[in-house]
């Protein structure tokens, strides 16, 4: 199989890179912390310039006609820069739902902004009890005359502090954690009944709580088919834990690198401390840690695509797997190697462990993904 890149690929993936070396500097992404959304709008509309935030849309509706290999570079840079802006959010999970889930109109009408960078999004289904069973939505969706009232309360919103519009999952039929009878709601931050909480996550970026009280929606924003929106909710899901993938492998890169480095100038016993051979021992754990993470990242850019759910799944699950532990790895052994200034907010490789902690929480931690890869048989049926 070929895993080269293509000569657009490889533009794509250079340009990605100058502009993070350029722009996302340590102390530069201080900066962007401080700011009001807690990233970059001027950043923002610079990914807009360069066609990233409609890579995965076709030409006609604003986008380029990117796939998931051209997001996996996208989203390794960012990894490596630890990148703040909304692009998982926007692009990724709520540009897929309404790519992959919506109707013309509504492709027409909010792709395009996403591309242009006008509109941001996020993705509101997460519940307090549902841990992370996708099915399990508690958020109710009831019939009005011409649309639907909402009601409910979603307790993670990835980027809900800054977003212009919401997805919101809910239920218009069955039990709390019935596969069918969910549907899926475009919803304006401002409309009546809506109040969101902001608060800072563990690695500094932003998120929200969102209380729905009888919101009012037309039956035309309505995402699909009301009551079957979960197998586009666990193909979305699937979609981004790949791009989470090779953010993980670009962070553990860019960790390796800044270990390396650091090895090579601090001085222990009027020596540097790689020439330690103990040292070098566990620099070489990481970098086959890292490898085996970036082969399977590969793996899931290659089968976000899949048609059969159970297939993709599967895939996506092992992948996950790996990278979640090699990314608790790589993140313990860089800060250990680093000594007491791996655990000061001060210095990059923190920010790195930090980032690559809350990556073991997002749809499902590897526990989770080990136990879903169990029950379908694993990755490679017995006798194959």
């Amino acid at each position: 199989m070929d895993f080269d890149f293509s000569d657009e690929q490889r533009m794509l993936k250079e340009s990605i890179e100058q502009l993070i070396n350029d722009r996302y500097g340590f102390e530069q992404r201080k900066k962007y912390l401080k700011e009001p959304a807690g990233f970059s709008r001027e950043l923002w509309d610079q990914y807009a310039e360069m066609g990233l935030l409609g890579l995965p849309f076709e030409e006609r509706h604003g986008g380029v006609g990117g796939g998931p290999v051209e997001t996996m570079i996208v989203m390794e840079a960012f990894g490596r820069g630890l990148v703040l802006e909304p692009y998982l959010a926007t692009v990724v999970m709520c540009g897929g739902l309404v790519n992959l889930g919506g109707n013309e109109a509504q492709r027409n009408a909010i792709l395009p902004k996403i591309a242009d960078g006008s509109l941001m999004l996020a993705f509101a289904h997460s519940e307090a009890q549902s841990r992370y069973d996708l099915a399990d939505v508690a958020a109710l969706a009831k019939r009005d005359a011409d649309g639907w009232l909402l009601s409910g309360e979603k307790s993670f919103v990835a980027h809900g502090n800054c977003a212009d519009q919401f997805i919101v999952s809910a239920r218009i039929a069955g039990e709390r954690n019935a596969r069918d009878g969910i549907g899926l709601f475009l919803v304006n931050a401002k409309a009546p009944g809506v109040t969101r909480t902001s608060y800072e996550t563990q690695d500094a970026r932003r998120a929200a709580r969102l209380n729905l009280d009888g919101v009012k929606v037309n039956s035309n924003d309505a995402i699909g088919d009301p009551g079957k929106a979960l197998p586009l909710i666990e193909r979305i899901a699937d979609h981004t834990l790949a791009a989470v993938a090779a953010e993980a492998v670009g962070a553990m890169s860019a960790a390796h690198e800044a270990t390396l480095e650091y090895l090579r100038t601090r001085k222990q016993f009027g020596a540097a401390i790689g020439s330690f051979q103990v040292l070098q021992h566990r620099a070489v754990d990481i970098l086959v840690a890292l490898e085996q993470a970036r082969s399977m990242a590969f793996y899931a850019t290659m089968m976000a695509g899949e048609p059969d759910p159970a297939q993709r799944s599967k895939a996506i699950s092992a992948a996950t797997i790996q990278i979640r532990k090699s990314g608790r790895f790589i993140g313990q052994q860089v800060v250990q190697l680093h000594g007491g200034i791996g655990m000061t907010l001060e210095y990059k490789i923190g920010h790195y462990f930090k980032r690559l902690t809350s990556m073991e929480s997002l749809l499902g931690d590897t526990d989770h993904h080990l136990a879903a890869l169990a029950r379908a048989g694993g990755l490679i049926a017995a006798g194959a």
